[in-house]
Formats: structure tokens, sequence, C-alpha cells
């Protein structure tokens, strides 16, 4: 299992990005995806999760309305659509897979995410 981000940057504050997570070869449709993100000093938070067909999604308060999070089965991708970001925002982001049925873990690298003027 291998899971790579990509998508992070510098951003201004108000602006956007766009983060993605790719899956290596094994059953993407049986994982709930999720995103974490850690600032510096804090522990790691979860940010949005994505069942594993779509059918549920949930955000953390700090990101409802500004964030989406979407997956794509076929591409075995998870993107992170973040918008209105604030200097709040900045950390590392972390894509999770947790497979519904062994309940196994998997963690991408992480990818940096900076929101400064």
């Amino acid at each position: 299992v291998q899971l790579v981000e990509s998508g992070g940057g510098l951003v201004q504050p108000g602006g956007s990005l766009r983060l993605s997570c790719a899956a290596s070869e094994f059953a993407f449709n049986r994982q709930f995806m999720s995103w974490y993100r850690q600032a510096p000093g804090k522990e790691r938070e979860l940010v949005a999760g994505i069942s594993h067909f779509g059918a549920t999604i949930e955000y953390s308060d700090s990101v409802k309305g500004r964030f989406t999070i979407s997956r794509d089965n076929a591409k075995k991708t998870v993107d992170l659509q973040m918008n209105s970001l604030s200097p709040e925002d900045t950390g590392v982001y972390y894509c999770n897979a947790r497979d519904i049925l062994t309940s196994e873990n998997a963690w991408g690298q992480g990818t940096q995410v900076t929101v400064s003027s």
C-alpha cells in the first residue's frame, strides 16, 4: 500500500490549492480515505474524510464550507480542494487510507501547505 500526495505549496491568504493523493495497486474502493494535517507544534488532526463510494463525507468544523474532498475510484485518487485559505491552514497535509474490512491504515509522506502573504 502506497499513498503519494501532491499539490502543496505556498499560497496567499484567500487563495486556493488542490491537493491530490494517488494510491498504489490495492483495493482502493474498500478504503475510507481521509486528509489530515499537522501544524507546527500541534497534533495531527482530521480535516476531511470520504467513504469508499463517497456516500459519507465529513469535515472538521474549521474547514467546513471552504474545503471539498472527492475521490475517483477508477483513477485511485482522492483530492482536497481548499478555498479561502488562511494562515491557520498552514501545515503538512497527509493522506490516509483505512481498509473498511481489515482496519489496516496507510499514510502518505505528506505535502506542505503554507499560507502566507
